[in-house]
């Protein structure tokens, strides 16, 4: 059985998009594209590079497919190895659509139950880049093993989320942190089961939690 691994850059506010550069997903308005960059530093980069040591398949979503596509086959200098790399792996899409995948060794795979089946079968570890929408279907699924989040000092405020509406209630467990000097915060968790719940002390009965809860009932509060 292949293990599903996550990467995701995201801001403290938990935006994802767009942080390679202001061309790479400018949907929804989105203009603070290629915000991760001023706050790089070693001790994410080694995070980076260990993410990217092969043997790996690629498991994308179809937006995440097409920005890889139009840049890791044609980058060149210091980072055309990793284009390389990437290029010669097993892309795994997930897509609704029939449009044609035309980078070399790219798969499409319409639902999480085709997904499953790969999973379930022999070859490298499947490693998603960016590719957010895919978290809430793997994480009902079952599917996902681990995810590797690095979270910048920057707020956002708007734009895409890693874990956005849909997401399912579900525990993680920190395998490793660290924290570089820019602040990055670099963490790998893995799936807990299902969310622990628990509740503060009780306060004993009284007008003002009794008024409370009765504007909450009545939807005022």
């Amino acid at each position: 059985m292949r293990k599903i691994t996550g990467a995701v850059f995201q801001s403290l506010d938990g935006v994802m998009q767009a942080p390679g550069g202001p061309s790479e997903d400018p949907t929804g308005g989105f203009t603070l594209g290629g915000w991760q960059w001023p706050l790089d530093d070693e001790v994410a980069g080694e995070a980076i590079g260990a993410l990217c040591t092969s043997p790996f398949s690629l498991l994308l979503g179809r937006r995440t497919y097409d920005i890889f596509s139009s840049y890791w086959p044609y980058v060149e200098g210091e980072s055309a190895a990793l284009g390389e790399a990437f290029t010669r792996a097993d892309k795994f899409v997930l897509t609704h659509g029939t449009a044609p995948l035309e980078w070399e060794n790219s798969h499409a795979l319409h639902d999480f139950a085709a997904l499953a089946e790969v999973k379930a079968g022999d070859g490298p570890e499947l490693r998603i880049w960016g590719s957010a929408s895919l978290y809430p279907g793997l994480l009902a699924g079952g599917l996902l093993d681990q995810i590797t989040v690095l979270t910048y000092p920057v707020l956002l405020g708007s734009g895409k989320r890693t874990f956005r509406e849909g997401t399912p209630p579900r525990s993680l467990r920190v395998v490793n942190s660290v924290v570089g000097p820019t602040g990055a915060v670099v963490a790998t968790y893995e799936p807990a089961g299902d969310v622990a719940f628990g509740e503060s002390p009780v306060a004993p009965p009284n007008p003002r939690e009794l008024e409370r809860q009765r504007r909450i009932a009545e939807g005022t509060w």
